[in-house]
């Protein structure tokens, strides 16, 4: 099977460190060509792997030898992007969130399924094995009936003039990290878990939010709470909370290749570690996409929809608070 032929929308940091190393080591996945707005960054990130450069994203769209296209822009350029590629007829793996617009998102997935290509999110997480593991423990009843999900995903502030800080490119907690714990919650407790609660907090001075909170709920009772952060102390892990016992995983969300995951299993009787092997996600997330184009089945994109509905909620009913201990930013 042919590799499927990939160009990159642009030389995000994210590309670069992950995304286009994977893709190159991949026999599924092919660079075709690396496109950015600026051409001397073009041609040094597709020297790197020997690929074509290109000066602008929409000349990229052109090249009838790239099949599909990655889009690691800032989040308030996805939906735009996402539907030029669509029209010129390429799949696309585009960052997380997929837009910024529930009714973007809604657009964009009918769009891709009426076209018969392929769209996916590329929340990475979902695709290591780890989360299979603490699935199976949670069915074979190892902690009981679950009661409660507790996530949080937070990373340390980035310097001024970082996307993350920038409301006119979608930035913000809520969308860089928040999104990682909703959908965690989602995949434990089903999508139909609804918001009740939600704080945001703003910096002094910040045109976004750096930090919040919310509480879920499913339609039984079983609660998740999901916190995040973009000038934290580095975080990145869950827990499962039941009627006899507690799973615990940390470095759920970004582990790297070679991390050698551990699930802390807590009961009355002791504490259990259970190590698990290790598994690279940013792998698993492109050979998925490969074959899901290369055989033809369509994502439903169910749960990406789900997700963005969760995140507006969230949105609209937090409780907004600033932070004028800290000083301005910018």
């Amino acid at each position: 099977m042919a590799p499927l032929r990939v160009g990159i929308l642009g030389c995000a940091s994210i590309a670069l460190r992950k995304l286009l190393p994977a893709m190159a080591a991949l026999p599924r996945t092919e660079i075709a060509a690396v496109a950015s707005r600026d051409a001397g960054k073009a041609a040094e990130t597709a020297r790197a792997y020997g690929c074509r450069a290109v000066e602008g994203y929409a000349a990229l769209l052109e090249l009838d030898d790239v099949e599909a296209v990655y889009i690691p822009l800032p989040n308030a350029a996805h939906a735009g992007w996402i539907e030029r590629a669509l029209a010129a007829g390429k799949h696309v793996l585009a960052e997380k969130p997929l837009t910024t617009s529930v009714q973007r998102t809604r657009e964009l997935i009918a769009a891709a399924r009426a076209a018969g290509l392929v769209l996916m999110e590329n929340v990475m997480f979902l695709h290591h094995s780890q989360h299979v593991a603490v699935r199976k423990l949670l069915a074979d009843g190892a902690i009981g009936e679950l009661r409660a999900f507790h996530a949080a995903f937070a990373v340390p502030a980035r310097p001024p003039g970082d996307i993350r800080h920038r409301a006119e490119l979608g930035g913000g907690a809520l969308l860089d990290t928040g999104v990682y714990p909703v959908r965690a919650a989602m995949s434990f407790l089903g999508s139909e878990i609804d918001v009740v609660a939600a704080v945001l907090t703003r910096r002094h001075g910040h045109p976004v939010d750096s930090a919040g909170q919310a509480l879920l709920c499913t339609g039984d009772g079983v609660s998740a709470s999901a916190s995040f952060g973009i000038d934290h102390g580095y975080r990145s892990g869950y827990e499962l909370w039941g009627s006899e016992g507690r799973l615990v995983l940390d470095h759920a969300f970004t582990p790297p290749a070679d991390h050698n995951p551990v699930v802390r299993l807590e009961r009355r009787s002791g504490v259990e570690e259970i190590p698990l092997p290790p598994d690279d996600q940013v792998a698993n997330t492109l050979t998925a996409f490969a074959s899901a184009v290369r055989s033809g089945r369509l994502p439903d994109n169910d749960d990406v929809l789900r997700q963005a509905v969760l995140v507006d909620d969230i949105r609209s009913r937090a409780r907004l608070y600033v932070d004028h201990a800290t000083e301005p930013v910018g």
